[in-house]
């Protein structure tokens, strides 16, 4: 293991991750930033230093708002180690990454998690055929690598995500067969009460309905309040059935793009065991911090979406306020001075997050989302239907961990990252017990495949935590 040289290791190269980073060296704190992608930017701002102009035009002024904050990276004097993957780490803060084939550890006495959020799984009937995709992946496609999906496209689901990619793929000349949307109409309501408090914002929901003015404008079918969501297909997606307006529909689809919300990234937080919280609001986990990010575990604080979804534009405050709690832990800061200099990052993000109970009313998830039909599939990975897991509920299993154990459900290569909030939801229903009771899978290392050669050219210098017995509550 490398020697403690570092002040802070920050995880994650995203809005959060860098502004985190670029606080952290305007203090003279020696900092790394570790990122598995090869360049910065996150999911949000994906490959912004390599995009071509015409990708950066078509994806927007909020993409390209990133190019400034990778130019200040790259000029900030924060060690980059771009093409990292995380695969451990330990509660002495101990972080374990691959790169270029070859696993290296890093210690620091101030950890910052910055990993973003990930997409909320659709488990549909026929989710699983090949061309059908998450909303995002067919973001990440285009941003990576210029690429958009060929023939017919249909989108569904609810939240913004979902009208940015349809403008963007309609701009690129995606032949997009329909929308079709599942927020209740009982959302709108719920999301009226809150208007008052998101014209704060206003600038985002003008942006909201230019995108929904530019897709009526192309004459894409729009649907509302869609229920009862189908793909169907033999070898491969072929259209999308669904009800609404108390009528059936069928859209013919090549590609069918499923999107319901994103939900914070806490495989590494669960990896260490610090306390989390069932968000009754946003329907997922999110780990408890302070003001400063900071958990349950000292030393370890966990900024932008993965501590909370809202939004690029909020996360670079989140991780300024991350980077200077770890610098008064250091006494790098005072309280006075830490506050003094938190006062702008916190007025920024209080102007941000005025929107976020309009957005959460209004695209709460369908509650059908999390009631899949038996024979529907859960786990990807392993193949495990709803059914299934509901069998296990009556056999007596408590909690995701015993459903795992007698079913393999999230025992695949992904540890439950798609399954794990269905599951939680699915138990939660046939055990009659809210789901912070039912809990969440226990993660365990490696967080992602890595070589047995890789591990094992590390056991002469380090023990890998986190190998103790598997729980089965």
């Amino acid at each position: 293991m490398s020697a403690s040289t570092h002040d802070l290791v920050i995880i994650g190269a995203g809005p959060a991750g860098m502004s985190a980073a670029l606080t952290a060296a305007s203090l003279g704190m020696k900092t790394l930033l570790l990122d598995e992608q090869l360049r910065p930017g996150g999911q949000i701002y994906r490959n912004i230093t390599a995009v071509p102009p015409s990708v950066a035009a078509l994806l927007g002024p909020d993409y390209r708002h990133g190019e400034g904050l990778a130019a200040r990276l790259g000029r900030s004097g924060v060690e980059l180690r771009f093409g990292a993957m995380v695969w451990d780490v330990a509660r002495d803060l101990t972080v374990t990454a691959q790169q270029d084939g070859q696993s290296f550890q890093v210690r620091a006495p101030q950890l910052i998690a910055a990993t973003g959020a990930m997409e909320r799984a659709s488990p549909i009937p026929g989710w699983t055929l090949p061309g059908v995709l998450n909303a995002g992946a067919a973001q990440i496609a285009l941003k990576s690598a210029s690429a958009v999906p060929s023939g017919r496209v249909v989108l569904a689901g609810s939240g913004p995500l979902l009208l940015l990619v349809a403008c963007q793929l309609l701009d690129a000349g995606v032949s997009l067969a329909g929308i079709v949307e599942t927020s209740p109409s009982t959302n709108r309501w719920r999301a009226l009460r809150h208007l008052p408090a998101a014209l704060g914002a206003h600038a985002y929901l003008a942006k909201g309905l230019r995108m929904l003015w530019r897709l009526r404008r192309a004459g894409v079918p729009m649907f509302a309040a869609a229920t009862s969501l189908r793909v169907e297909g033999g070898e491969r997606v072929q259209a999308l059935a669904f009800k609404a307006d108390r009528i059936d529909h069928l859209l013919h689809a090549d590609v069918v793009l499923l999107h319901h919300g994103v939900v914070p990234n806490t495989q590494l937080s669960r990896l260490l065991r610090v306390d989390h919280d069932w968000d009754l609001v946003q329907l997922a986990w999110r780990p408890q911090v302070n003001a400063w990010g900071e958990t349950s575990l000292a030393g370890f604080r966990v900024a932008g979406d993965g501590a909370a979804i809202a939004g690029a534009q909020a996360a670079e405050p989140n991780g300024t306020l991350a980077a200077l709690g770890a610098a008064q832990a250091l006494g790098r800061l005072d309280v006075t001075e830490c506050e003094q200099r938190a006062a702008s990052a916190r007025g920024t993000l209080k102007r941000q997050l005025r929107i976020r109970p309009f957005l959460d009313a209004l695209y709460r998830p369908p509650e059908w989302l999390s009631d899949p039909t038996d024979e529907t599939v859960v786990c990807r990975c392993e193949e495990v239907t709803a059914g299934r897991v509901r069998e296990m509920a009556r056999l007596g299993c408590q909690g995701p961990n015993q459903t795992k154990f007698f079913s393999r459900c999230g025992m695949g290569p992904c540890q439950g990252r798609v399954c794990g909030l269905t599951v939680t939801q699915i138990l939660s229903t046939e055990l009659g017990r809210p789901p912070s009771e039912v809990g969440a899978y226990h993660i365990r290392s490696p967080l992602k495949p890595v070589p047995l050669a890789s591990i094992a050219a590390l056991a002469d210098t380090a023990t890998i935590e986190n190998s103790e017995p598997m729980e089965t509550t």
